[in-house]
């Protein structure tokens, strides 16, 4: 049983908003201990907001319960009586859980190249993960209607520029694609027209001052910018 102190201190607690574990077993226990159609309502709603409320419990979030032959509800988050039943937990969340992200391509085969690259170039990994899954989403061997190739869907004239000999070698074309896309981050100094450029040609880039107004060109810049702000989850663990 808990004190009159302890119980007050409780009260105290769940009037802030947001029953502690120790708040609700206080207010439980303490009606249980009463007589009469008032103690069954407040075991009731002690038991409604087991189930319901969140539960503040650093160690335990567990909670458990058992009605003993007196009738009388018992509440603990650590049970040494084999009595109790588990009627609550709350979810734990591991520190090395991946945390929601937006709806992007999941593949991590090619992460270790990407990171090595993206290194080399000074970019983000994220970034390049993410041209490499508009462009081809992952396919080493994607070959576009405009005749581009590979993970990062180099043109044959820029990839010999390059020096890409085969671009549907993955280290090949990536090396490549990072490299093209370092050229056009430096050559813009923005990342939304580098990555227009990227897709449209730096020509049409420096046509229109900014990017094409063409609607692939637009779609692509929106959704290489949602697949890198998901990506970079995969290369901060």
């Amino acid at each position: 049983m808990f004190s009159d102190t302890e119980f007050a201190a409780s009260r105290r607690t769940a009037s802030r908003g947001g029953l502690t574990l120790r708040a609700w077993i206080c207010i439980a226990t303490a009606a249980s201990s009463l007589a009469g159609a008032f103690a069954s309502a407040l075991v009731g709603a002690a038991a409604l907001f087991c189930v319901l409320a969140p539960v503040q419990a650093s160690a335990n979030s567990a909670v458990y319960r058992f009605v003993d032959a007196r009738g009388v509800v018992h509440f603990s988050n650590a049970p040494a009586d084999r009595r109790y039943e588990l009627v609550h937990r709350r979810p734990r969340h591991s520190r090395n859980a991946r945390r929601p992200r937006p709806n992007v391509p999941i593949h991590y085969g090619y992460d270790s190249l990407i990171m090595r690259e993206a290194k080399a170039n000074n970019l983000e990994p994220a970034l390049v993960k993410a041209v490499i899954a508009a462009e081809s989403n992952f396919s080493p061997s994607a070959v576009s209607h405009a005749g581009a190739q590979g993970l990062m869907q180099l043109m044959p004239q820029t990839a010999a520029g390059l020096g890409v000999e085969d671009p549907f070698h993955a280290r090949e074309n990536v090396s490549g694609g990072s490299r093209y896309l370092r050229e056009m981050l430096d050559r813009y100094g923005d990342l939304k027209r580098a990555l227009a450029a990227y897709n449209a040609g730096p020509k049409a880039v420096d046509r229109y001052r900014g990017i094409p107004p063409y609607p692939e060109t637009k779609a692509y810049v929106k959704r290489v910018l949602a697949y890198y702000r998901g990506y970079r989850g995969d290369f901060h663990r």
